[in-house]
């Protein structure tokens, strides 16, 4: 399709407005050189421009959307329509508390909630993603042990199959990286973690259940050992959803969280709209909370912040969003939910073990990890053509690649809201494209065949992109 550049043609427009017959006087620093490179076209062409590239767009209302980790499901309509009253859309953060009451209100009782599900004393809600959430927890175990005077305790460990922005958000918070090894189920190695433990760690960025969908048996073991060292426990909630309501952080040994309300409460993700990522802490890392919290009907700062993440709130409606939700499915519904995760990735890893090998061969949590590498090796099928293979389908590929400790990996999440007729849809998929792979191998390397645009250059693209359109 043609760029709205390349769509454009001098002269056409859309206003139908008089000529200014102000004068306006601005200072020549002010004033451009040369006219905007704006496109000029009718508010006609405009529409299908747009309605064209929506049709090109893809998410969770197309279809099966099983991307791994990111938990893509359903967000409830109710949830913006919640959002957008007037109560919550015509205020100001700079209103006095006592005329915006109904949102302050509004904002403690989320903290409330989160605070409940994860066994957490102090929540804030200013994190404005999940990655600032992280960089925020970090910040908070940092803080405490500057405090103590232990500032030698510049370690912090993390497993090796983290996301990428743990290591990321420690870096940043001027941390040393430490990275010990999973063992042949998946889960963290005891011996390598012993091994790193000293007085220079001052903490464990973990995943529970870990990025290969396996929740370790040895959690309490794990968060003991790293306290006894002097350490904090930090846990990344990207996962949360595959254990909401039956396992409280907090409650296994986690001194601090950060929660993915575009994840796990149903808020929409990626694109589909900004992100939030609060953070909750024990009563001993509150002092050095960022932002405010409520207490007494009103938002105070606590005593040693570290300042602020991101403006007042955070943000907001998108808060309002996960609140909406929480109340809409209630307390029978949080569990509910976990369990529906757990059950849709089990149902169909028992129907696909026998024609992709799993990664890790035992019961899975919200999401299980394939492996194509004996595909690869005996017929150059690899994980990406599976992936590319499944766009034929009608399905959003699952995630390639990742984690990295799996060999030509695809990592399927169904999530909780999809139906079993949905799902018995995809697995017959997966089945197809198996027997395509056996019989016609190199048909599968030259899918995607019937979307808009075939199999593309992603080699190039990520080489040389084109970030700008350059008019002539």
């Amino acid at each position: 399709m043609k760029l709205i550049f390349e769509r454009s043609m001098p002269g056409r427009g859309q206003d139908i407005f008089p000529e200014c017959d102000v004068e306006i006087k601005l200072p020549q620093a002010a004033l451009r050189e040369k006219e905007a490179a704006l496109p000029e076209i009718s508010e006609n062409e405009m529409g299908r421009h747009y309605t064209e590239l929506a049709k090109a767009s893809r998410g969770v209302n197309d279809g099966f959307y099983p991307l791994g980790s990111c938990t893509m499901k359903h967000n409830p309509r109710i949830n913006e329509k919640m959002a957008a009253l007037p109560g919550f859309t015509n205020i100001h953060p700079l209103q006095p508390e006592w005329s915006v009451y109904g949102a302050c209100k509004a904002m403690e009782m989320l903290e409330h909630d989160l605070g409940e599900i994860t066994g957490m004393d102090r929540i804030t809600l200013q994190p404005a993603a999940g990655a600032q959430g992280e960089f925020t927890g970090l910040l908070l175990i940092k803080s405490y042990h500057e405090s103590r005077g232990e500032n030698q305790r510049k370690e912090i460990i993390i497993p090796d199959s983290a996301h990428g922005t743990n290591p990321a958000s420690a870096a940043m918070a001027g941390f040393k990286v430490v990275v010990i090894k999973s063992n042949e189920k998946g889960m963290i190695d005891l011996d390598d973690l012993k091994a790193h433990l000293s007085e220079k760690t001052a903490g464990l960025m973990l995943t529970n259940p870990n990025t290969v969908g396996i929740f370790d048996d040895n959690i309490m073991e794990i968060t003991r050992m790293v306290h006894e060292a002097g350490g904090l426990c930090y846990y990344d909630g990207a996962n949360l959803n595959a254990v909401i309501g039956l396992v409280r952080p907090g409650d296994i040994g986690f001194d601090c969280i950060h929660l993915n309300l575009h994840k796990t409460f149903s808020t929409p993700h990626g694109g589909g709209g900004p992100g939030a990522g609060p953070v909750g802490c024990k009563d001993f890392l509150a002092e050095f909370m960022p932002g405010t919290y409520s207490k007494d009907d009103g938002f105070v700062r606590a005593e040693k912040s570290l300042g602020d993440m991101t403006g007042f709130h955070g943000n907001f409606l998108v808060c309002m969003k996960a609140l909406t939700y929480l109340l809409t499915i209630g307390a029978e519904g949080v569990p509910e939910l976990a369990k529906n995760a757990v059950l849709n990735a089990n149902y169909m890893m028992e129907k696909l073990k026998d024609y992709y090998p799993m990664a890790y061969d035992h019961t899975c949590m919200h999401e299980f990890v394939m492996s194509l590498e004996k595909f690869h090796k005996e017929s150059h099928v690899s994980a990406l053509d599976v992936a590319k293979a499944l766009l034929d389908y009608g399905i959003h590929p699952p995630t390639m690649y990742f984690p990295l400790i799996v060999d030509e990996a695809l990592m399927v999440e169904p999530t909780e809201t999809e139906a079993k007729e949905v799902l018995d849809e995809a697995i017959e998929a997966f089945i197809a494209i198996h027997k395509q792979m056996m019989e016609s191998p190199e048909s599968v390397m030259a899918c995607p065949v019937t979307t808009p645009v075939r199999r593309l250059d992603e080699v190039s693209a990520a080489r040389h992109p084109i970030l700008k359109y350059t008019a002539e």
